[in-house]
């Protein structure tokens, strides 16, 4: 059994553990900078105060401070924080990280870095000294995954990626659980792409409650379910278009990590809550500060993440506008206060490739 810490007390780093511990290792769950009164609570009464859930007793809450303690004979890292503290992560890290240790990202994002896009995996690695960065291996868990689902033991089916089948196969032998299925993947790319732009296509679904709120339900009970799907696939498809032009596989966007992970987070949850804000007419920048001030939304986040960048490659012919509308819209909205305004006519063009 592996010494195994997890970087990150929020729902989905704390959630992780349980398969984790159920499989008889030991987890050590260091906390950010934010986190301290959520290690409290779990030191006090073995209960996550945000997953309303009790955890293994054999995970071993621990306050950032302790982070190099939490990392003496690790056997592996895991990175629980939000998009918005893989910076952070990184610094921490650069001075503690053992040799030799991997590093499995439940981080989900991407980044703009030298008029590219970027995985944050890759983000983070530039953060390390520079024999670090030479030899750690990197990996990522993907797919359509509650965090209080697994928590609750609830049947949950993901991949485990990375450039390295060893340690893919190996990472996923030691998660695999009677309820956590877990498959081996080398399309870190694909499934990083994915597991990112779910996010924001979500946020696209979301706002058909918003719509369906300002237009009202039709005589006949008639929701907007056609409206939502026509938004799913589109994300899909400019989803297939990103993998390409970034070297992954379309597989992972037709499994779990695109459409599996699309569909889970569209059915609520942050991105759902900030949609049906921008539906019913309300500016992002509004919304956001009136609603939803302390709360990060990872589709908004990766809007502005990503969104100079990709404006950037389009203007210089290295995107295909054609291809992206959806995309480009919800930067729009995010960035730049845009209505909501969907271009069906503009919908499924460009070339996804065969």
């Amino acid at each position: 059994m592996a010494n195994i810490v997890i970087l990150g007390a929020g729902v989905m780093g704390s959630a992780f553990s349980t398969p984790l511990a159920d499989n008889g290792h030991s987890v050590r769950l260091v906390g950010t900078h934010l986190d301290g009164d959520i290690i409290e609570e779990i030191h006090e009464t073995r209960v996550h105060p945000r997953l309303k859930s009790r955890l293994r007793d054999s995970v071993t809450p621990l306050t950032y401070d302790r982070l190099g303690e939490a990392l003496r004979g690790a056997e592996l890292v895991v990175l629980g924080v939000n998009s918005l503290g893989i910076e952070w992560a990184g610094r921490m890290l650069a001075d503690t990280l053992p040799e030799g240790v991997p590093l499995l990202f439940l981080t989900k994002g991407l980044a703009g870095h030298d008029g590219n896009l970027e995985l944050l995996p890759h983000r983070l690695r530039r953060q390390l000294p520079p024999d670090l960065q030479a030899t750690v291996k990197l990996a990522a868990v993907g797919g359509p995954s509650i965090a209080g689902e697994l928590a609750a033991n609830r049947h949950t089916c993901v991949v485990v990626t990375g450039s390295d089948a060893a340690l893919t196969d190996k990472l996923a032998r030691m998660l695999r659980t009677p309820y956590y299925h877990v498959w081996p993947s080398t399309d870190m790319v694909g499934v990083e792409v994915c597991v990112a732009m779910k996010n924001l296509y979500a946020l696209a679904v979301g706002c058909v409650g918003g719509l369906l709120e300002r237009d009202g339900v039709a005589s006949n009970d008639a929701v907007m379910f056609n409206l939502a799907a026509g938004l799913f696939a589109q994300g899909l498809w400019e989803t297939a278009y990103l993998v390409d032009q970034m070297g992954g596989q379309r597989r992972s966007v037709f499994t779990l990590p695109g459409a599996g992970d699309l569909y889970v987070t569209s059915m609520g949850g942050r991105n759902q809550k900030m949609g049906r804000y921008l539906g019913q007419g309300i500016p992002f920048s509004q919304a956001k500060a009136q609603y939803m001030a302390d709360i990060t939304i990872e589709g908004a986040q990766l809007a502005q993440a990503i969104g100079p960048t990709v404006e950037q490659m389009v203007a210089d012919g290295r995107l295909d506008a054609q291809t992206v509308p959806l995309m480009l819209t919800m930067i729009d909205i995010v960035c730049h206060d845009a209505p909501v305004e969907f271009p069906w006519d503009s919908f499924f063009a460009g070339d996804v490739g065969a």
